[in-house]
Parts: structure tokens; C-alpha cells; sequence
């Protein structure tokens, strides 16, 4: 069965730092570039971070040098250490395969976690 859990988001001042993780299961995690996603209200869903399976890297140009992705083979999880958060960081985070998991003509994504930057 799949699944992909995300975890660890919460309520953070602005230059705070988070770190969300993401537990996978039924998938072929370590042949699987992963990615961190996020979508804020009303807006559309964007890659915010890239590891490929090669452990290769890529990030959203804002977050560049603040966000840092991991992926973890062994435990089939997947990271995302945030640091400096700004406001404009406030979404929810999901993780998924890059590209997005296709289950029977569906994408599937998990419940994501709430990241919120606030004074």
C-alpha cells in the first residue's frame, strides 16, 4: 500500500527553522527522484526542493540557501530542513515522487503538513 506521511510542521516565527520529514511506504523510494511541494492559499502547487536518486539537488530560487532537502534509503524518508523561514514560507508541505505518483489515473498525495510563519 502507499503512503507518504508528512510530519513535523507547526507554527514558527519569521527566521525560525523547521524540519519536516516524510515517511514513505509501497513505493520504489531509492529508484525515485523526491521532492518537497508546497501550495499556499489560493495559489497553485509548486516544487519547492529536488533530490534525485542520484542524491543530486534542486530548489525553488527563494528558498535557495535556506532550504536544505535529504533523502534517508534505509528508512525510505525524505527531508526538509528549513531555516530563516519568511512569511511568504506559509503553505502546506507535501512530499511526493518527481513526478507526482500516478495511482490508477490519479495523482496521489498525502495529507501534507502546515507550515505557518507568523509573528
Amino acid at each position: 500500500q502507499v503512503q507518504l506521511v508528512e510530519s513535523g510542521g507547526g507554527l514558527v516565527q519569521p527566521g525560525g527553522s523547521l524540519t519536516l520529514s516524510c515517511a514513505t511506504s509501497g513505493i520504489a523510494f531509492s529508484a525515485n527522484a523526491m521532492a518537497w511541494y508546497r501550495q499556499a492559499p489560493g495559489k497553485e502547487r509548486e516544487v519547492v526542493a529536488l533530490i534525485t536518486s542520484g542524491f543530486g539537488t534542486n530548489y525553488l530560487d527563494s528558498v535557495k540557501g535556506r532550504f536544505t532537502i535529504a533523502r534517508d534509503s534505509a528508512k525510505k524518508t525524505v527531508y526538509l530542513q528549513m531555516n530563516s523561514l519568511k512569511p511568504e514560507d506559509t503553505a502546506v508541505y507535501y512530499c511526493n515522487t518527481k513526478p507526482a505518483l500516478n495511482l490508477r489515473g490519479s495523482e496521489y498525495w498525502g495529507q501534507g503538513t502546515q507550515v505557518t510563519v507568523s509573528s
